[in-house]
């Protein structure tokens, strides 16, 4: 009997967190999870190249070939089910689907988002947007959370949480460097193997880990 649960990855970019991922998957530590597909939304994006450099199979699907988001999120979710996708990961993934997605993957999606949420999330917080806002409130500690994706942004139940200290001299830049390699690269992996091995549970919009 295959237990094994279809990771699909969603990118945009470099694939940085998306390397964390395959990283996790070659030391054995995504649990019964197995990354099968990689669909980006951008033809140029370098996780595709990281994809193919790992045996993993790449689709794109490109954002700007739709007139909205509602059509780009049904060609969206058609695509994932059609990749049998158990857990859905956004990695640096830039565009924000609609219910059509989060209603057919309930609780198998998440997302990574390079701060502390609540704080400096939800519209327009991204990249390295995220990390000047917090560097301008003068926050003494940052970090990365995992949360499963809902329609609204940034506000799906918390997975897993990781505090990164800020330091009086740091740039957005240099921030996003330390939380990506202190918390963002090690809470996915760690999220996305406990979501495969089924040691999440959800009530009243909490997740409990088993």
């Amino acid at each position: 009997m295959n237990n094994t649960k279809n990771i699909v990855v969603l990118v945009s970019g470099g694939g940085t967190n998306l390397q964390a991922l395959i990283d996790a998957q070659n030391r054995g530590e995504l649990g019964c999870g197995k990354i099968s597909c990689v669909i980006a939304s951008r033809a140029d994006a370098y996780a595709l190249v990281r994809a193919e450099n790992n045996g993993i199979k790449t689709r794109t699907l490109i954002r700007k070939d739709y007139a909205d988001i509602a059509s780009y999120s049904i060609a969206m979710r058609d695509a994932l089910i059609e990749e049998n996708a158990d857990v859905v990961v956004y990695a640096g993934f830039m565009t924000i689907l609609d219910e059509n997605v989060c209603d057919a993957f309930p609780n198998r999606m998440v997302n990574v988002h390079p701060a502390l949420i609540p704080s400096f999330c939800g519209k327009g917080y991204y990249g390295l947007h995220v990390h000047e806002e917090a560097l301008k409130k003068g926050v003494k500690v940052s970090g990365a959370t995992v949360h499963f994706v809902t329609a609204e942004c940034d506000a799906g139940p918390i997975i897993l949480q990781k505090a990164v200290e800020v330091f009086d001299d740091d740039t957005p830049e240099t921030l996003q460097k330390r939380i990506m390699e202190q918390a963002e690269w090690k809470i996915l992996p760690k999220a996305v193997q406990l979501l495969c091995d089924e040691k999440i549970v959800v009530e009243n919009g909490k997740t409990y880990i088993k």
